[in-house]
């Protein structure tokens, strides 16, 4: 396994392109979250977990939009785990073209949850386990410059 976590390449639709010619902000996070979707089953997650009646919600995600992606622009996305316990995880992503360059970063604060209630609920030990030893491998990455940003005006 690599880290951080990286998703398969991805083209930017022209159906994502705004009046301004460039990527909607709304599709970043499209693209940030497709990258999950398929990085989530090395972790115990994904639609087959779903339907044990748990899954996951995003309580919180930030995006910093870096630089502008345009129609058939070929990217991917890293996913390193910043934090976990047992009901919740911290994460940092990355949007990279396939040329070398940052276009995008993203943080996020995710809760496992019970559908049932809904309620926040402690995951499987199998999973908790699975986001422990990325959070473990992944513990000698550099801590990103972008993690932790806080939005308002400069006094």
């Amino acid at each position: 396994m690599q880290y951080p976590l990286r998703s398969t390449l991805m083209t930017v639709r022209p159906e994502w392109i705004d009046f301004n010619g460039h990527l909607n902000m709304a599709y970043y996070n499209v693209l940030f979250d497709e990258a999950v979707d398929e990085i989530y089953p090395t972790l115990g997650f994904g639609l087959a977990y779903q339907k044990t009646g748990f899954t996951t919600y995003v309580a919180e995600f930030h995006v910093c939009y870096l630089r502008e992606l345009h129609v058939d622009d070929k990217v991917y996305a890293t996913f390193h785990i910043i934090d976990c316990d047992e009901k919740k995880f911290h994460s940092y992503q990355e949007l990279w073209h396939e040329d070398g360059w940052l276009a995008a970063t993203a943080e996020g604060l995710t809760l496992h949850v019970d559908q049932s209630g809904p309620k926040v609920a402690p995951m499987p030990e199998a999973i908790a386990s699975k986001l422990a030893a990325l959070k473990a491998a992944q513990a000698e990455l550099p801590v990103p410059d972008r993690l932790g940003r806080r939005i308002g005006l400069k006094q």
